[in-house]
């Protein structure tokens, strides 16, 4: 059979990568961040200095982008050898990750990366178009959500304990601004697949979602078994 994906989508903050890589390891898939992808984008290009407009060069640095996961350890992420895991979790490298995302050449040329990580035995893809544009023919498609409050409190909490400043009115309203720029741009709008399972996770804990999720998934998966 086709290698099966499991594609997990919603805005940021709503616990969406915790889940994909607890799913992921579990059932002994690979795991796809695609989030860390434009992170690691939006960083170089801030650190070249280059402009939003200058697209096509923005699309090239995409397609060249020297990207090592792991090299530092689990979780880590190495961009010319330079491991950057704490910079692309600031709040540089989710502005600049949602801004680059609206580009559509950059989009285009982190594609073929994207589909690359669909390896045997299988694929948990974290991201915002994961079931709608990078695999439409997951297995099993599940969209995030939580209040914009939720949300900010769990930011505000992630950064305090990596021992980053943060203020929380300012988180809110940047994830406010956020959510409006993805669900906007005019090239894969983060916006839940037709056939996708919505979870609310404002009042679920990790291992409610999970449990939730993992049912989900093992019924989707065992008529292919």
């Amino acid at each position: 059979m086709d290698i099966p994906v499991i594609a997990i989508d919603g805005p940021s903050a709503t616990g969406k990568g915790t889940l994909a890589a607890s799913l992921a390891a579990h059932m002994g898939f690979h795991l796809l961040d695609s989030g860390s992808l434009y992170r690691i984008l939006g960083v170089a290009v801030a650190r070249a200095g280059l402009s939003l407009d200058e697209t096509e060069t923005i699309a090239q640095f995409a397609r060249n982008l020297d990207i090592e996961f792991g090299l530092y350890g689990p979780g880590s992420v190495a961009l010319d050898g330079e491991d950057i895991s704490l910079i692309i979790r600031t709040d540089l490298g989710s502005d600049m990750a949602s801004k680059v995302g609206a580009i559509p050449a950059a989009r285009e040329a982190l594609l073929d990366r994207q589909l690359a990580f669909r390896k045997s035995p299988g694929l948990v893809a974290d991201g915002r178009d994961m079931g709608t544009v990078v695999f439409p023919d997951a297995i099993v498609k599940f969209f995030l959500t939580a209040s914009t409050e939720a949300r900010a409190e769990r930011r505000y909490k992630q950064l305090l304990d990596k021992g980053i400043d943060a203020i929380f009115p300012s988180l809110l309203r940047e994830l406010d601004l956020r959510d409006a720029r993805d669900r906007s741009r005019s090239v894969s709008p983060m916006q839940p697949a037709e056939d996708a399972i919505v979870v609310d996770t404002t009042e679920l804990n990790r291992s409610e979602v999970m449990a939730k999720v993992l049912e989900c998934a093992l019924a989707a998966l065992e008529p292919n078994r």
